[in-house]
């Protein structure tokens, strides 16, 4: 496959989406010359944002509110949204037509001409695989020139610089840094490509409203080694933490495979030294940069490039988030938080009274041990959204001590209420350990209807 591929090609878009992947997509066939159909069962006024920055693309075809069989069946191409599952009846009318069923990561992994570093795990992906691209950036540039010299590229489902409309700036020496969901991994399985060099930060109940159970969440977790491939010349890297039950089981596994290399990370691994140049606090965090670390390392990134330009990094956006102090209260937006073990994680990063916001759309993941950890650490708890009520149970069955429980109909009132309950010297934590979808289009939103929020407590002061 190249992209003269897609010249001419009737090519079907399902799920544009609002997160720039299907964007991104339309974009990389519009310039090769396609003829193209979008579909999504989203009205047109929920995707308004997308096909706005669509309008320089002529000739889109868009098919919303519903998809139609007729549209599966006469294309050529078919490029599925990662929300979409593989077994989808659409998907299937595709492939009983003959026509070709792919997505944007297959396309990007089918078309880079560099060698790839993809970075998942339930928890953590996004820190790790910008801290990733950031210790490569500083610790490569400085050491290579001209013809030698590799740009960094951070890509996938962080965001950042999209897939496929970046192509053709990639060379073959460059290194490309993705954050990769499972949704992701099971779209590359289906062509059995992988990134040369794979790393699994940790494995904890997620996305069980799909898989139905944890086994089958780490199955396609478990894709991004078992497809893995050499490259360039080079074996493929598996790296895994030491601290995940799973991940320490996989590594004995492929640690048989005399064909690749694998190695193991542990927050131990981080020197005092490099810690002190260390913002992000807790100890989840430091096994996110001991990951950085083994692939820096990796890739011959010494100690003295990391001390002196690990200080420039920063909490990303919605990812304990450092908002505001007000009257002697931190507000902390963590709203990429969507799972139950990420919000534990951001509660153990605090010594501090907590009141935490916490609750959204239920992806029917239990609330145990969440609950426990909310009763041991938090002061107080604001729940908003369908989990609010499961959330309180499992808050109410833990044997610990009892938090304050509030409940509200909306994040202002929620922030009104966290504001009433907070004295100087506590932190105020959005961290709600559940998707957005039943009050909000993605975290970001909510994340900056946080900060706004805030905004207003401190002006209301």
């Amino acid at each position: 496959m190249n992209k003269q591929f897609f010249k001419d090609k009737k090519v079907l878009v399902m799920g544009l989406g609002r997160f720039g992947g299907g964007v991104d997509v339309v974009k990389f066939a519009c310039d090769a010359g396609a003829k193209i159909t979008v579909t999504d069962l989203a009205p047109q006024d929920k995707l308004a944002d997308s096909i706005n920055q669509l309008k320089d693309c002529s000739g889109i075809e868009y098919r919303l509110g519903s998809h139609n069989p007729a549209d599966f069946e006469q294309a050529d191409i078919i490029v599925a949204n990662p929300a979409v599952p593989n077994d989808n009846k659409f998907l299937e009318i595709a492939r009983k037509a003959g026509r070709l069923v792919t997505s944007q990561i297959g396309i990007f992994f089918e078309l880079c001409p560099a060698i790839i570093i993809g970075i998942t795990g339930a928890n953590g992906k996004s820190t790790t695989t910008a801290l990733t691209a950031h210790l490569l950036r500083t610790g490569l540039d400085s050491r290579l020139r001209g013809n030698d010299r590799r740009k960094i590229w951070l890509s996938g489902n962080i965001g950042n610089e999209p897939l496929l409309t970046i192509l053709d700036q990639i060379g073959k020496n460059d290194l490309v840094v993705l954050e990769l969901s499972s949704f992701q991994i099971e779209q590359l399985a289906q062509i059995q490509k992988m990134p040369t060099i794979a790393l699994l930060i940790n494995l904890t109940p997620n996305h069980l409203d799909r898989y139905g159970t944890f086994e089958n969440y780490c199955t396609a977790k478990e894709n991004i080694f078992k497809f893995q491939k050499p490259a360039g010349g080079l074996p493929p890297v598996s790296i895994f933490n030491a601290e995940d039950k799973i991940a320490a089981e996989w590594f004995e596994k492929y640690s048989k495979d005399k064909s690749r290399i694998c190695k193991k990370f542990s927050p131990e691994d981080v020197s005092e030294e490099i810690r002190a140049g260390y913002t992000l606090p807790g100890r989840a965090y430091l096994s996110n940069l001991a990951a950085a670390l083994a692939i820096a390392r990796h890739f011959g990134v010494d100690d003295k490039s990391i001390i002196k330009h690990l200080p420039e990094f920063k909490a990303l956006p919605h990812r304990l988030q450092l908002v505001a102090t007000i009257k002697g209260i931190r507000w902390y937006n963590d709203s990429k938080a969507t799972t139950p073990e990420s919000t534990i994680v951001a509660l153990e990063a605090f010594e501090q009274p907590e009141i935490i916001i916490a609750g959204g759309y239920d992806k029917h993941i239990p609330f145990d041990k969440l609950g426990e950890k909310i009763a041991q650490k938090a002061k107080a708890v604001v729940l908003i959204g369908q989990t609010a009520q499961k959330i309180a149970d499992a808050i109410k069955s833990s044997p610990k001590q009892q938090p304050i429980i509030r409940f509200a109909d909306s994040l202002a009132d929620a922030v009104k209420l966290a504001n009433e309950l907070a004295v100087s010297g506590d932190v105020v934590l959005l961290s709600t350990a559940c998707a957005s979808y039943d009050m909000f289009e993605n975290y970001e939103q909510r994340g900056r209807q946080f900060i706004e929020l805030v905004r207003q407590v401190g002006g209301s002061l």
